[in-house]
C-alpha cells in the first residue's frame, strides 16, 4: 500500500521548487525580443525563447541560434546572403557574442572586439 503524502506538504513543497526556479531563471538578463530596428539599411535581430534568432545585417537577411549564459549571448553559426549594399556597414554577420545590459546588447566578434550596440526595440 502506497503512503500519500498530505496535501499541506505537497503544496509546500511545490511552492519551494517554483521559488527556486524562479530564482535560477532572474539570475540571467532579459534577451528575448527585438533588438535594433527593423527598417531598410538598419542591422537587428530578434531572439526567441526557443532559442533561434533572425534578423538583418541592414542588408542580408541572417537566421541562426544563440544559447544564454547569464547576460552573454553565444550565437551559433549565422546563415545569410551575401548581397553587396552600398553604403551599407555590414558589421552585424560578424556577431560571435553579446553582452546585454539593461536596454543595450553590445556585440562582439570572434576576436572578442566589439563591433557595435543594438537597443532593444520598443
Amino acid at each position: 500500500m502506497r503512503r500519500r503524502m498530505p496535501l499541506g506538504r505537497g503544496l509546500a513543497i511545490a511552492g519551494v521548487l517554483a521559488l527556486a526556479l524562479t530564482g535560477c531563471a532572474g539570475n540571467g538578463a532579459d534577451v528575448y525580443g527585438t533588438w535594433g530596428e527593423k527598417a531598410d539599411a538598419k542591422p537587428y535581430l530578434e531572439l526567441s525563447d526557443d532559442g533561434s534568432v533572425a534578423g538583418s545585417d541592414g542588408c542580408n537577411p541572417m537566421t541562426g541560434n544563440f544559447t544564454v549564459d547569464g547576460d552573454t549571448v553565444t550565437f551559433g553559426q549565422l546563415a545569410s546572403t551575401l548581397m553587396a549594399c552600398e553604403g551599407v556597414d555590414t558589421w552585424l554577420s560578424k556577431a560571435e557574442t553579446a553582452t546585454v545590459d539593461g536596454d543595450t546588447m553590445t556585440v562582439f566578434n570572434t576576436k572578442g572586439d566589439e563591433i557595435g550596440t543594438l537597443d532593444r526595440a520598443e
